[in-house]
């Protein structure tokens, strides 16, 4: 029988789930999108998914990840239509065991792939695309500060469903100060598509608005607040830094720049973003702070893509594989908590009335993880071996 969805439901058997704090074999039904019931053995009608030597865990969930620019762009000057670039993302996504995902759309200044129109035409083709994505593909608006032409914009994006999620983020102040770097200036100007002189001359222009920079944050906080958006600062540099988003509104603290910035995002009970990349690297690729030990002193409660998606679930068995975390206690780093951070209270664990946002994942000793299934709001949208009887 089909559920009001219009599919029927799906039971997932034989598998180790992870519910609370630990793995266990144990059954999970799966109707209407969410599940349904835990510990439970299929009903007359369930399609059934063998589970057998897999984990059953909770859909990952990423609040941060840019790697879809590379489907946009990837090489220098080859450009690609952006609603392409969001349907192969979107395979990466579920492959990769991610259910529900934030695409980092960063508005600067410059020209080129991170410009207001560039923005404005990615968002379009992603309102466009949605009905058509396996993944809950959702808008993070990566805000430079001294975009001030894209206040507006961003002002109408923040009360557009679903809700997304704005991160100030100040990298003009580094670009301004190393102005006078020859490569520099060499590399940016590259990036966005203009002579040396011509972006000279534009950071000049843009450096000149700052007295309106702060009225700006203010105006996009409150219209943030208003609309019920999570809000995170990016790269915070100092405590001090912390402070002052903090009293914007900003609760999550992304990619502190130092130990003492994230140990004061930490005592006041904030969410802390670091890198999945970091993890399975072992280090930052920028010399920030390094997320394996952050996690273990407490001092990262969310793993994001940054700019590579198979590392949310690889990372989170690194630390298990290390002894820094039990499974139950890293696993949340990729699913309960970035849900929470982002305000998804109806996501992030396998319980019952929760989405029904799963993955099927086989650990084996010496190898990388493997997805080999991936559930969203019910709907098997990745399967890679032959384990679905109807």
């Amino acid at each position: 029988m089909k559920g009001s969805s219009g599919q029927r439901p799906l039971s997932i058997r034989g598998g180790q789930l992870l519910t609370g704090g630990d793995l266990a074999i144990a059954g999970l039904r799966l109707e209407d999108g969410r599940v349904a019931a835990v510990d439970a053995a299929p009903e007359a009608g369930d399609r059934v998914l063998d589970a057998s030597g897999l984990m059953v865990l909770p859909g990952i969930v990423d609040m941060h990840g840019d790697a879809f620019e590379r489907q946009i762009m990837p090489r220098p000057k080859v450009r690609f239509a952006y609603d392409l670039a969001l349907m192969d993302t979107d395979r990466q996504l579920v492959a990769n065991g991610i259910t529900t995902a934030y695409h980092g759309l960063t508005l600067s200044w410059e020209p080129g792939l991170r410009s207001l129109a560039a923005g404005q035409d990615f968002v379009s083709a992603l309102q466009a695309s949605r009905p058509q994505l396996a993944c809950d593909t959702r808008l993070h608006i990566r805000w430079e500060t001294y975009a001030l032409d894209a206040v507006e914009v961003v002002g109408h994006w923040l009360d557009s469903e679903p809700d997304p999620v704005l991160a100030f983020n100040d990298h003009t102040t580094q670009s301004y100060g190393g102005r006078t770097s020859a490569d520099k200036l060499r590399e940016w100007a590259g990036r966005s598509g203009i002579g040396q002189d011509d972006y000279a001359a534009l950071l000049e222009r843009v450096w000149s608005r700052g007295e309106e920079v702060e009225p700006a944050k203010r105006r996009l906080a409150k219209a943030a607040e208003s609309a019920g958006a999570a809000m995170l600062s990016h790269d915070d540099m100092s405590p001090q830094m912390r402070q002052a988003y903090r009293a914007l509104g900003c609760q999550v603290a992304e990619f502190p720049m130092s130990l003492e910035t994230a140990e004061d995002a930490r005592s006041a009970g904030e969410e802390i973003v670091l890198g999945a990349p970091n993890v399975v690297r072992g280090g930052s690729h920028n010399n920030a702070l390094n997320a394996a030990d952050a996690v273990e002193a407490g001092l990262c409660t969310v793993l994001a893509s940054d700019y590579y998606y198979p590392a949310l679930a690889q990372a989170a068995f690194r630390l298990v594989r290390e002894r820094r975390l039990k499974l139950a206690e890293a696993w949340p780093l990729i699913a309960r908590n970035p849900a929470r951070a982002a305000g998804l209270s109806d996501r992030g664990e396998l319980t019952v009335g929760k989405r029904a946002d799963a993955i099927l994942l086989r650990a084996a000793e010496g190898l990388p993880v493997q997805v080999v299934a991936t559930i969203v709001a019910g709907r098997l949208v990745h399967l890679c071996e032959d384990r679905l009887s109807s």
